[in-house]
């Protein structure tokens, strides 16, 4: 007798899912209306900060000295960058958003659920989309780089790369968030008001949360804008890169979640307030990861050489006690010159934020307040300043350590450069948006198809493939 014959369906092709997805975001108009507004403000971001970089640079032709403050990272890269992040919060949803949004408003989406791709399959493809046009729309400050280059600037390789990788992780969580708002809303317009909800809630909490003690000051650390900071100061954080990592799946896990139609309600949130709270745990460990590297050319998030040499041998544990309000400028500054560093260079360090709850009127009538309190191996000592050159020979005192000698050539010399960037206005302003023009009607020249049809397109293909 003859077993019957079993049907075996191959996996779905992927690569007409993703070029159907490409074709998508490249046919929209937000995303070439997005570069054609980014090419002026980019070019203006980087006129400007040629300008003030050359005025500083013609200064220390008269003090030497201010050189070592001449960093391109400060001066060109981070407002260049700066307006491409002000281009990614405000615009950037409406390209995103568009992957999936138009698919639900025409119909194609129950259509493309019914094919055999996974769940997270036609999510990751709409992320790779969603990246496409992310690199797509860098362009203006890509060639903003370049000119930089041409003018004769200096560029750390590491410092810039990572401010780079940090903007496109940036871009990566807001378009993942616009897929998810796109998943739950009925309409475009609705996954935008959602997703500009989370990008401009977050300035409302830079302005209003930041740097206040208690619950204020853990709401802020939610803020989007708080992911670029470290990028921008250098460093490379593998607690806030596994973060935000954790945060992208999360939000494509909902989408994935809300995504396919027919499903109940209940059942939806059931398994969005799991992945919600599997979410928070793992960003829960992640927040204890100290790990990080300073990747810039002048050391700024890092003691002498040395000092970072010599703090790995206090094996023992410190204990830090800081009298101080989180809002106190001197805190601001012990923080910034020397207790991250201390995070980063020693592995038991603990430190107590003793200032906290004070009033202004405590202040005002305690001694104590503005002391900063040492303690390592049962020794300890209390010092008022907030600079390294005195708290660290003060630990190595409370260790039984010799002052390390200085490490010759561990001085930043810093990179003066007086360049006239006028001409460059030009580009920005014409050339670049001709081509930007030109290559949005070529990719036009086909004539728009219907989502229905390109899903139907893509059925067929994989009815072929089986």
């Amino acid at each position: 007798m003859r077993s019957p014959e079993t049907t075996v369906i191959s996996p779905a092709p992927f690569l007409p899912l993703l070029v159907k997805e490409l074709r998508e975001v490249v046919s929209g108009r937000a995303l070439w209306i997005m570069i054609l507004i980014l090419c002026p403000l980019a070019g203006y971001s980087f006129f400007q900060a040629v300008s003030l970089y050359s005025e500083a640079s013609a200064a220390v032709q008269q003090s030497p000295v201010l050189a070592t403050g001449l960093s391109p990272l400060d001066g060109i890269l981070v407002p260049t960058f700066g307006s491409f992040y002000v281009a990614v919060t405000l615009l950037f949803p409406f390209v995103a958003i568009r992957v999936l949004g138009r698919e639900k408003e025409s119909g194609a989406l129950r259509l493309l659920i019914q094919l055999p791709y996974a769940i997270p399959t036609l999510i990751a493809t709409k992320l790779l989309a969603v990246m496409a046009a992310w690199s797509l729309a860098f362009v203006p400050v890509v060639s903003s780089v370049s000119i930089w280059m041409m003018l004769g600037g200096h560029l750390h390789a590491p410092e810039t790369l990572n401010l780079i990788f940090g903007h496109a992780l940036y871009g990566l969580l807001v378009g993942t968030i616009a897929i998810f708002a796109a998943s739950i809303a009925e309409g475009a317009a609705t996954a935008a008001i959602i997703t500009l909800t989370f990008t401009i809630g977050s300035w409302v909490l830079d302005f209003t949360a930041a740097g206040r003690p208690g619950f204020l000051d853990w709401l802020s650390r939610l803020s989007l804008t708080q992911t670029l900071r470290p990028f921008e100061q250098g460093l490379l954080s593998a607690g806030l890169m596994i973060g935000m990592v954790t945060v992208v799946a999360g939000f494509a896990a909902l989408a994935g979640i809300w995504l396919p139609p027919g499903v109940s309600l209940r059942r939806k949130l059931l398994w969005s307030l799991c992945c919600v709270a599997a979410t928070a745990a793992i960003l829960a460990v992640v927040a204890q990861a100290r790990w990080s590297i300073d990747v810039t050319e002048d050391r700024r998030n890092s003691f002498p050489l040395a000092d970072e040499r010599a703090l790995p041998h206090l094996a023992a544990p410190l204990v830090i006690t800081v009298r101080l309000a989180p809002e106190d400028p001197r805190y601001v500054d012990l923080r910034r010159n020397v207790l991250s560093k201390l995070e980063r260079s020693l592995s038991d360090l603990t430190i107590r934020l003793a200032g906290a709850q004070q009033s202004v009127i405590g202040k005002a009538g305690d001694d104590a307040y503005g002391e900063v309190e040492y303690v390592y191996a049962g020794r300890a000592a209390t010092s008022r300043s907030t600079s390294h050159r005195e708290i660290l020979p003060l630990l190595y005192g409370l260790a039984g350590m010799a002052l390390p000698p200085p490490v010759p050539g561990d001085d930043y010399a810093g990179y003066p450069l007086v360049a006239n960037a006028d001409a460059m206005l030009l580009w920005f302003f014409g050339a670049l948006p001709l081509l930007i023009a030109i290559a949005w009607w070529w990719s036009r020249r086909p004539p728009p198809v219907n989502h229905l049809t390109i899903v139907t397109e893509i059925k067929n293909e994989v009815t072929q493939a089986n």
